[in-house]
């Protein structure tokens, strides 16, 4: 068996697939394999893969199935003991996996890893992902410049899935990335799922990765806009503590209240109010789920990762 399963999902990105790939392979560790998980590309990536990455596993899947379901059905092919998911428009760092991994093989309740995701200008992506009570979730160190400040071994609540290690154990008990969330957010559900079935997330600063960000979808694009206010609130309601959730309930109706006039401004307006539509539609569905999930820790466990309000710098 091999020690690590890399899952890279691409959807038309073939120009960022010889970077990522050929990064895999000059890695230090070499106890890994690679699966490309295609979701119906029209741009001939799986072609290009074929032709020159044969050392690759391709997964072909016959429609776009968003990043929840396009991962899983790599996943579901993983020979792995560690399960890395990678966004195809990264390129690691020569040791990014033999670091990565290491938290992991030396203790057992480590049921993910998070890296030092940096954009190509060297600003940082994600150093882990955060939460508030309103549902809100960001990615760490957002946007700074990456001067030391996280250069620290530490706990955190859950990596960004753009690059993150998931002990297969883990996701064999709590189960994979929920498919009902399609596109963004399902990497904050996971990793709640892993946190309240008693499972911890270790952040590696030394584990580096370069990341476009948003190529696939596109930044502040209608699809992300869609997305991710749909979703914030569903895992909220799927896993927010009972007192955690009764309490925040003024934090997150006033967060997605506020919202809906700022994206008026912004000429998505139409786009904010299916959002949320959606997402009180779907609140039934996600309370079934809710009943499902396995609660090993207590509350205050999760209460010290969740924060008042979100903080992002824009630089």
């Amino acid at each position: 068996m091999n020690s690590i399963s890399v899952v890279v999902l691409n959807f038309n990105g073939r120009r960022y697939l010889d970077d990522c790939l050929s990064s895999l392979a000059a890695q230090t560790c070499k106890d890994f394999e690679v699966i490309v998980v295609d979701n119906a590309s029209s741009d001939g990536s799986v072609e290009h893969l074929e032709a020159n990455f044969p050392w690759v596993r391709v997964v072909r899947n016959e429609k776009n199935l968003g990043f929840a379901s396009g991962t899983n059905a790599g996943i579901r092919q993983a020979k792995g003991d560690y399960i890395l998911t990678l966004n195809n428009d990264t390129r690691t760092d020569r040791r990014f996996l033999e670091c990565l991994v290491k938290p992991m093989r030396a203790q057992r309740y480590v049921g993910m890893c998070a890296c030092k995701m940096l954009f190509p200008d060297g600003r940082i992506n994600s150093a882990g992902i955060c939460i508030s009570r309103s549902g809100a979730a960001w990615d760490r160190g957002m946007f700074e410049p990456d001067e030391g400040q996280y250069d620290i071994q530490e706990e955190v609540f859950g990596p960004c899935a753009g690059a993150a290690l998931y002990r297969k154990a883990m996701l064999d008990e709590i189960g994979l990335f929920d498919e009902d969330f399609f596109l963004y957010m399902e990497d904050v559900d996971l990793a709640f799922r892993g946190r309240l079935a008693g499972w911890k997330c270790i952040y590696v600063p030394q584990a580096k990765v370069y990341h476009h960000h948003a190529a696939t979808a596109g930044f502040g694009s209608d699809l992300s806009i869609y997305y991710g206010n749909r979703n914030m609130i569903w895992y909220v309601i799927k896993e927010f503590p009972k007192g955690l959730l009764v309490s925040s309930l003024p934090f997150i109706l006033g967060r997605n209240l506020a919202v809906i006039p700022y994206y008026f401004l912004r000429g998505q307006g139409r786009i904010i109010l299916k959002s949320k539509f959606d997402a009180v539609v779907g609140i039934p569905r996600m309370l079934k789920k809710r009943h499902k999930i396995q609660r090993r820790v207590s509350a205050r466990e999760i209460g010290k990762f969740v924060r008042t309000w979100s903080s992002i710098k824009r630089q």
